[in-house]
């Protein structure tokens, strides 16, 4: 018997010996590439968003395990404890540098919450408990199903995974109007390392806090989520206007920037920058791109005294329901049936790499100018800016562990996308997107370079080793993510999970030295 034939083996055992019930379904929930290849194949391909982590060479796990009740999950947690083997959650499959289902460690396990993605909305109370299996799609369309009155500040494409996306912080079109998703998180069940089932009451302040932007999975396995849903109006406005270099998009930009931290909270404005070849030649366009919490004549009046530059005419405005704006941010038909968001394999795959940064101190025109010409002259990556300010500017920054509040202009999103199995090519375009971010260096925040956890970048820094060294490594690319709210993560992680079970490459590190706490199993509740 192979190795790790033997680990399946003996997984399987430990779930049998370790449920805290007799649970014959256990062993088809169970995968591995030997004992059912076809099926573990299509699982672990199942949800995965980026090609770059689909290839022969990409490490994968030994086990897989697709959970389809609580108790599973709290055998899983225990088994891959006893045996000490890595355990990674994959909740949509959307983590950009594929952390939650591939893994430097030879061994780790792979606990898909797939399966786990029940929805429950209360009107009456405004809230929604949602497992973290589940995707946005279906929370908004639950959400629909209830009230035409109702939404969710979170993210602009319906298959991202609903415990990644919040864990992570999590934002979208209303950010400015509502804030984070975390911001609205008022209770959770999360499976810690040592098995037991806590809701908010009983994992206590710190923990809760923590697991609200700080990345669940280095804390234990959430189970699921209990939000309150925002009101929405029944009636939206998005739009979507595109400039070149030679119809001033660098001054409209430079104009934007301007205005977006104190603009009417109730709009919107991503701009999408990318090269473009226009009659045989490169240049660059801006996308101007909307979210309006209201309709097209309040818009108008607003865009006209604030942004008359952009040019905004009432043909250009298209009113949709809340869950129509949400179709129309994902290029789908805005007017599709709202059966749509329950589709959990709506989007395309490519293979892609994604960057954040943060704009705090107003790029100059000149420095917009040059940004522009750099991108013509690497010709392919491009970046997302998305406004901050309104709500964002009132929360403070040690709220929840997302630091990134007021004083930030723009968050960066860097995208490079390409279709093409080619690691020549791959090598070409990760080269050209870290070009790109190194030449924004002048224009981002400073001391530390923040990032955002939910686009997560190993090129920030990974943890290496444990103790001291695993510390100060994870320190590197922590007080990025979390400036001053690192310190207090470490902490709660050395309380919940002294063993550093729950880890990966760029995970919460322990504190060193803290003597470890003895295991107390299976309560719940």
């Amino acid at each position: 018997m192979s190795l790790n034939d033997t680990i399946y083996e003996t997984f399987r055992q430990c779930l049998q010996q370790l449920s805290p019930e007799p649970d014959p379904e256990l062993s088809s929930i169970l995968y591995s590439s030997t004992f059912n290849a076809t099926s573990y194949t299509t699982v672990l391909q199942s949800n995965i968003r980026n090609l770059r982590f689909n290839t022969p060479s990409t490490p994968k796990p030994t086990v897989i395990i697709t959970p389809t009740k609580e108790t599973h999950v709290q055998a899983a947690v225990i088994s891959a404890k006893k045996l000490g083997i890595q355990l990674l959650t994959r909740s949509g499959g959307h983590d950009y540098n594929g952390r939650s289902y591939v893994s430097h460690e030879k061994t780790f396990i792979l606990l898909d919450m797939y399966n786990l993605h029940h929805v429950t909305v209360d009107i009456a109370t405004e809230t929604a408990v949602v497992q973290t299996g589940a995707q946005l799609g279906e929370l908004y369309y639950r959400i629909w199903e209830k009230s035409k009155k109702h939404g969710f500040p979170a993210g602009v494409c319906p298959t991202v995974g609903v415990g990644g996306h919040v864990s992570g912080g999590g934002y979208g079109t209303m950010i400015r109007k509502y804030g984070l998703s975390v911001d609205h998180v008022i209770d959770a069940r999360i499976v810690d390392a040592n098995g037991r089932i806590l809701d908010r009451k009983s994992m206590g302040e710190d923990l809760f806090w923590a697991i609200r932007g700080g990345g669940g999975a280095s804390f234990g396995v959430i189970l699921s989520y209990t939000v309150k849903i925002v009101p929405v109006p029944e009636i939206n406005t998005v739009f979507r206007i595109t400039k070149t270099v030679d119809q001033n998009a660098v001054d409209l930009v430079h104009k934007l920037q301007s205005i977006a931290p104190t603009m009417d909270r109730d709009l919107f404005i991503r701009v999408l920058i990318l090269p473009e070849t226009v009659n045989n030649r490169v240049t660059v366009q801006a996308s101007f791109i909307a979210h309006f919490l209201g309709g097209s004549h309040r818009l108008l009046k607003i865009m006209n005294k604030t942004f008359p530059e952009l040019g905004l005419k009432k043909e250009d405005c298209v009113e949709v329901s809340w869950v129509g704006s949400v179709f129309f941010w994902s290029n789908l038909d805005h007017n599709s049936p709202a059966e749509v968001l329950l589709d959990r394999h709506s989007d395309t795959f490519n293979f892609l790499i994604r960057k954040s940064d943060y704009i705090q101190t107003p790029v100059s025109k000149s420095g917009w100018a040059a940004i522009f010409n750099k991108l013509a002259e690497l010709g392919k990556c491009g970046f997302n800016l998305n406004p901050y300010g309104g709500r964002m500017g009132e929360i403070p920054a040690d709220a929840t562990p997302c630091p990134h509040r007021a004083g930030n202009v723009f968050k960066i999103q860097y995208l490079m996308n390409w279709s093409e199995d080619d690691p020549m090519l791959e090598e070409k375009y990760v080269g050209q997107i870290r070009s790109l971010f190194e030449f924004m260096t002048k224009y981002v925040s400073k001391n530390p370079r923040c990032a955002y956890l939910n686009y997560r970048d190993l090129d920030i820094g990974v943890r290496v080793g444990s103790g001291v060294r695993g510390y100060n490594s994870g320190k590197v690319y922590g007080e990025k993510y979390f400036k001053g709210n690192f310190d207090r993560l470490v902490k709660v992680k050395t309380a919940v999970d002294p063993d550093n079970l729950f880890r990966a490459e760029q995970s919460i590190p322990t504190l060193p030295g803290v003597q470890k706490a003895e295991p107390v199993l299976f309560s719940r509740i």
